[in-house]
């Protein structure tokens, strides 16, 4: 950890810019509001900042995705989600879904641009900078065989405008409290035999037992409110620190290379306890039994200098920035006890009640890199249908993904009957129907799926015949790949002990995208 991060040219400082610079460009409706009682709305925000050539002349900076949010659904919500809500919409969460959706659509783009390369000879080829296929996997036979990699120059930073609910956060959350008495946790059912459900008794909110540290928590609510099963995002991130920000679906198609784990997370001075964040992400903290161990992906699937894709626990740097820098750069800070009383305010009580967490979510992601067309046609970009082009470009940077979020679904939807139209393009079911698109598109490169034999591929079959959400989630277990990914994360979930799966929504398949409702003229 740095406390040397207190220049506006360091790398956090400027990381933190870029992302600000991309949310101030969204429309006023995507921001927290002043209500009509005076209530100031604040809202955590988290942006994916790409550092390509880091400590080069050539060094960039690119921000691929920008999310705010404080909300998740009640356990009990779950089951009717049928893939189209999402079940956690804090911006940390959003954000590695949005990186995914934004890597899913480079991939897409990179797989159009040599389809068009084919057809077109004379056509220029612009390569993707992010990234590229294996040097040593020319040719995609599979659909269960990842054919990219992030080009090795590239590190992925994780900003965030406060520290991550849960174990990471939990000495600054009792310092804010006017009451340090933890909330209350309700005892175990006496009656339950049921493991699952004793386990589930022992998973905590997020403030509840501050003498308990370095275990996995619930997301936080009101303490009358309904319990989630949302994880924390503070156990989240850590669970990222050992299978990579890869996505299953992603997994699918980029292989796991050292740099597709967060290099650096950078929050601001006032929200790091260095306590809490050795312990929660530190390679002596709660994980520390990780150290060292490897899930090692075959000999034929080494990276261009001969190193072997893998998957292992890799702790990042907690970097930080000014909180005048925030302060000067983020109205939607939420108010901290310590911050003078703001003119005309009767008290900081008064100005603590005044403030409520904001009901938007608002989802920014960039556009993949444009495929080359003929010289007389402009550069095209492969983006979903999400009304992404009703948003100008943000400092340079074409839009891909532009959402509002309520509740889990798009801004003038309800949660309770939503349809495809009413589900954000990083909904379970949309970025498997988007996997399923890039696939399916990209046979006409190598025919039909076959492995290095020529044999049908049966478990790239499997996979893209799958007919619920489960059966695709299962199928993919049997490729080498998604096999590492799933034995590490479940040694990690063994590590932080006690991690309850929010389980419910898994049966359903894709056919919830067809809109039965006929559109009006």
């Amino acid at each position: 950890m740095n406390d040397s991060d207190l220049n506006a040219d360091t790398l956090p400082s400027r990381i933190a810019a870029l992302v600000h610079s991309h949310f101030d460009g969204l429309p006023k409706r995507s921001k927290p509001v002043f209500r009509d009682d005076g209530t100031a709305e604040w809202i955590p925000m988290t942006g994916i900042v790409l550092v390509k050539g880091e400590n080069t002349p050539s060094e960039t900076l690119t921000c691929v995705a920008v999310t705010t949010g404080a909300k998740c659904l009640p356990a009990s919500q779950i089951p009717n989600c049928k893939g189209l809500v999402l079940h956690d919409c804090h911006a940390e969460i959003l954000a590695m879904r949005a990186f995914n959706f934004w890597l899913l659509s480079e991939c897409h783009s990179l797989l159009a641009q040599e389809n068009h390369s084919t057809r077109d000879r004379d056509a220029p080829v612009s390569l993707s900078p992010y990234i590229r296929r294996r040097q040593q996997h020319p040719q995609w036979k599979s659909a269960t065989t990842p054919p990219f990699e992030l080009h090795p120059d590239i590190k992925i930073y994780m900003y965030c405008t406060c520290a991550p609910c849960g174990d990471a956060s939990m000495e600054l959350t009792m310092a804010a409290q006017d009451d340090p008495t933890p909330w209350s946790v309700p005892a175990p059912n006496p009656s339950a035999s049921d493991l699952a459900t004793s386990t589930e008794s022992q998973l905590l909110d997020g403030r509840g037992h501050f003498s308990k540290l370095g275990i996995v928590r619930r997301k936080p609510a009101r303490a009358d409110a309904e319990s989630t099963k949302s994880k924390s995002c503070s156990d989240k991130i850590a669970l990222r620190q050992v299978s990579g920000l890869l996505s299953y679906e992603t997994s699918l198609l980029v292989v796991p290379t050292g740099n597709a784990y967060i290099a650096g997370l950078v929050l601001p001075k006032e929200e790091i306890s260095r306590v809490g964040c050795a312990r929660c992400f530190g390679e002596e903290g709660r994980m520390k039994d990780l150290k060292g161990r490897v899930w090692s992906v075959s000999d034929q699937t080494r990276t261009g200098d001969g190193s072997q894709y893998c998957y292992e626990f890799r702790p990042f740097e907690i970097l930080s920035i000014p909180t005048e820098q925030l302060k000067t750069l983020w109205p939607f800070r939420k108010p901290k006890s310590s911050d003078p009383v703001p003119e005309g305010q009767l008290s900081k009580a008064a100005t603590m009640k005044k403030s409520k967490p904001g009901t938007i979510s608002a989802v920014w992601v960039r556009a993949s890199t444009p495929i080359p067309e003929r010289v007389d046609q402009p550069p095209s970009t492969v983006i979903a249908d999400n009304g992404a082009k009703t948003l100008p470009v943000l400092q340079g940077s074409k839009t891909g993904l532009f959402e509002n979020l309520i509740n889990g679904v798009r801004q003038g939807h309800k949660a309770s009957s939503v349809g495809v139209r009413g589900a954000s393009a990083l909904s379970r079911a949309k970025l498997w129907s988007y996997y399923k698109e890039i696939v399916m598109s990209s046979s006409l490169l190598s025919g039909n799926f076959t492995d290095e034999g020529g044999e049908t591929d049966a478990k790239a079959v499997s996979l893209l015949q799958a007919s619920t959400y489960r059966e695709f989630k299962e199928s993919g277990v049997l490729t080498e790949c998604i096999r590492e990914r799933k034995s590490a994360l479940q040694s990690a979930k063994e590590v932080l002990e006690g991690w309850v799966p929010n389980s419910g929504d898994e049966d359903w398949g894709l056919d919830v995208l067809v809109d039965s409702k006929k559109r009006k003229r």
